[in-house]
């Protein structure tokens, strides 16, 4: 079972190390058992979380066996981690994960040299400053390096940890740790931290109605004349609702919600991959695996492989 160590130390803050407990921990495989094994560990039997003290049952000696090791956000970028911290993280053999401001501790040790990472907006400034070797994206929910993932603020965070279900256990099983947590799913790594979103207007003014339909039709070649008329509202003024609501082009939610349903009849249909690229909407497979390959990283078939249920 793959085995994720949750960091515990002095100024940790409790939501960020709570997030990935919960949902790592609520994880479940098709079968109904734990998709993960969770541990909390600290270099102390007991650290200070703001409000609260934490007794950890397990010490630092766990993050040499865990398949993913979490750091968690700390409240005061300016306090000192401890050495036996950092040396714990740097000898650990699985792929490192911060959330928000834990990108300082995995800076702190060395992990971020030569790397892309992202962190809370209001700190990536601070970041880049102190560790001037690591390349800060301030304008993403989280980077994916591989081996060493970065999470902007708590709520990206969710979404890193959702990412991780997915990239481990399939697009199904990420799906129920979403609803679990009531998380929606769609969220992309690349996607703004802080969009000017404008609350919808009164009645009639949310996108939901139309993106239910949108979902609906994922299979027709819809353009942007096609949801603009459904939606009666000139193209101009749909694609700023689109932007104001979604954060996204009314023609990038469709390729991802696309890709997302073409996983999911990946895993659990023995449909052509061809097929199954006609079904969901793409004109042509070439365009599908291109689609697809951007969002999953991965080919179409390559993803079967993986994540075809039984």
């Amino acid at each position: 079972m793959h085995r994720v160590a949750v960091l515990a130390f002095d100024g940790v803050v409790p939501f960020d190390l709570a997030l990935p407990v919960e949902v790592f921990g609520r994880a479940r495989l098709a079968d109904g058992r734990p998709a993960y094994e969770v541990l909390v560990c600290a270099a102390t039997p007991q650290v200070a979380a703001g409000l609260v003290a934490l007794r950890v049952p397990h010490g630092l000696g766990a993050l040499a066996a865990a398949d993913t090791v979490v750091v968690p956000g700390v409240a005061d970028a300016e306090r000192s981690v401890p050495g036996a911290v950092l040396d714990a993280l740097r000898t650990a053999p699985g792929r490192k994960v911060s959330i928000c401001a834990g990108a300082f501790v995995l800076a702190a040790a060395g992990l971020l040299d030569g790397r892309r990472a992202t962190t809370h907006w209001a700190a990536a400034a601070e970041l880049a400053r102190r560790h001037p070797a690591v390349r800060v994206d301030p304008d993403v929910l989280y980077v994916d390096e591989g081996d060493v993932l970065t999470s902007a603020g708590a709520a990206a965070g969710l979404d890193l940890c959702l990412h991780l279900v997915r990239r481990d256990h399939g697009a199904a099983v990420a799906a129920d740790a979403a609803r679990a947590s009531v998380m929606p799913l769609e969220r992309a790594g690349g996607q703004a931290q802080f969009v000017a979103h404008e609350p919808p207007g009164p009645a009639g003014g949310s996108l939901e109605p139309l993106l239910g339909w949108l979902v609906e039709n994922l299979h027709r070649p819809l353009t942007l004349d096609d949801i603009a008329a459904r939606a009666v509202m000139s193209t101009r003024s749909l694609s700023r609702r689109f932007r104001e609501q979604t954060g996204s082009t009314p023609a990038h939610w469709l390729r991802r919600h696309r890709v997302r349903r073409a996983q999911q009849l990946l895993e659990s249909t023995d449909r052509p991959v061809e097929r199954i690229g006609e079904d969901v909407g793409f004109a042509s497979p070439t365009a599908f695996r291109q689609r697809f390959r951007e969002v999953v990283g991965v080919s179409p078939r390559d993803y079967r492989r993986a994540f075809r249920a039984g």
